[in-house]
């Protein structure tokens, strides 16, 4: 009789915890429901009114007001306009970070919906158009309404939640410091100390509804290149007079691109090395002095990144000094590789599944797309998740990449956003 009621009394333990598990998820079902609207609502003014990085002024003041009005304890100007939002739970727990970027892109916008942006300002010196590209004017609204809920049920909250809502994602302006690292020198990351950290992006190759993930290294680390070619000038009817650093450039760009596929080893991780711009020259019959290059190398190893670093270096000076030329290449590491805690993952990635149904959360292929996210997962165990931006049934071939002036994503994704959060923290604080 004993043994029974004890094992009566631990089923009913369980049965309990079964029921309140299932309460607050279905508590963040009707919430994220219910502010789905405001949640879109929020999107399409930041798509209207996109700041650049470092600039996000007006972005910022409206999520300092907003998580002052849910009584959250709020901290400005954190890595320059960056928001912090501190909730504090009703019970005892662990510290959860989330964050979402607020930066949007120097490029003139040709989506056709009623509140594309129009805006214009100065990018490193030149006029530019301005336009949410990305994403982030999705995961600004998305976190604002995920704090919405989360308040809502601070009651039942083990634990602190952490809402980070970063500037400069795409990189500050040249010469200033921002964007994650900015904030993690600042502080962002301790009082309280983060324990754990998570952060979505909408992909708009993914159909909305949907989630995709990678356990380990997801997204490359990014460094940018600068490559200055010095050659001897002349007239371009006498090109043996003088050393043509644009013949040179040329020699150059065609070997970088051996480094990839004659020396480096893809079955073992993928690399990129893009020469995105070149500088030189100022009219059609003189052989200028000097060329500059510019571009990425993205990898997804770190003793590959240094391999590649190497070579690029042997390659540029080498071919430069057979044609009679110098050439000097400086390479600035912008981003770490994007690395999701194995061990975080496997814990948490049944929230994921029951807010977007098992079916419906994908394991995925790494991307030679960089993050500074990267950044804070260097420091805290971190699990950074793609949410899908597209409309259901659309040819994923037919959808406007990122970073273009064409790109749209579908608004019906943006509640899992809200749902996936939500049960993220209150899952890993049970």
């Amino acid at each position: 009789m004993k043994r029974a009621l004890v094992l009566s009394s631990a089923l009913l333990f369980c049965l309990l915890s079964i029921a309140q598990k299932n309460n607050y998820t279905a508590a963040i079902d009707a919430a994220a429901d219910k502010i789905e609207p405001q949640t879109i609502a929020w999107r399409r003014d930041f798509h209207q009114h996109p700041e650049l990085g470092n600039h996000e002024v007006r972005t910022a003041k409206i999520v300092a007001g907003h998580l002052r009005s849910l009584g959250l304890e709020v901290r400005e100007g954190v890595g320059k306009t960056g928001v912090v939002g501190i909730l504090h739970g009703a019970l005892p727990g662990p510290v959860i970070g989330l964050r979402a970027d607020m930066d949007a892109l120097p490029i003139v916008e040709r989506t056709p919906v009623p509140f594309a942006s129009t805006v214009r300002s100065t990018y490193n010196g030149q006029e530019v158009g301005v336009m949410h590209a990305c994403g982030h004017d999705a995961h600004v609204a998305i976190l604002m309404s995920t704090a919405t809920v989360l308040a809502g049920m601070k009651d039942r909250l083990k634990g602190t939640v952490k809402f980070i809502f970063q500037p400069a994602e795409e990189g500050p302006p040249a010469g200033e410091e921002g964007g994650a690292d900015l904030m993690i020198k600042e502080g962002v990351l301790e009082n309280p100390k983060v324990d754990v950290l998570f952060g979505l992006h909408m992909a708009a190759a993914v159909e909305s509804g949907k989630i995709r993930y990678r356990p380990g290294g997801e997204m490359a680390a990014s460094d940018w290149f600068t490559i200055k070619i010095h050659g001897k000038g002349s007239h371009g009817s006498q090109p043996w007079a003088g050393v043509d650093p644009i013949v040179v450039a040329a020699q150059i760009i065609e070997g970088l691109q051996t480094i990839v596929s004659r020396q480096t080893e893809l079955t073992k991780d993928a690399a990129v090395i893009s020469v995105c711009v070149i500088q030189g020259g100022v009219r059609s019959n003189i052989i200028p002095e000097e060329v500059q290059l510019t571009g990425t190398i993205r990898t997804l190893d770190t003793a590959m990144q240094r391999d590649i670093h190497e070579r690029m270096r042997r390659t540029v000076t080498k071919i430069a000094e057979s044609a009679g030329a110098t050439a000097e290449i400086s390479i600035d590491k912008k981003t770490l590789i994007t690395y999701n805690d194995p061990t975080l993952v496997e814990k948490t990635l049944p929230s994921l599944q029951k807010a977007a149904g098992a079916g419906n959360v994908q394991l995925m292929d790494a991307m030679t797309g960089s993050e500074d996210f990267s950044f804070f997962a260097a420091k805290v165990p971190a699990f950074f998740f793609f949410l899908g931006g597209m409309k259901p049934g659309q040819d994923p071939h037919t959808s406007f990449p990122h970073h273009t002036a064409d790109f749209y994503i579908d608004e019906s994704g943006f509640k899992l956003g809200v749902k996936a959060f939500c049960n993220l923290v209150m899952d890993y604080g049970h």
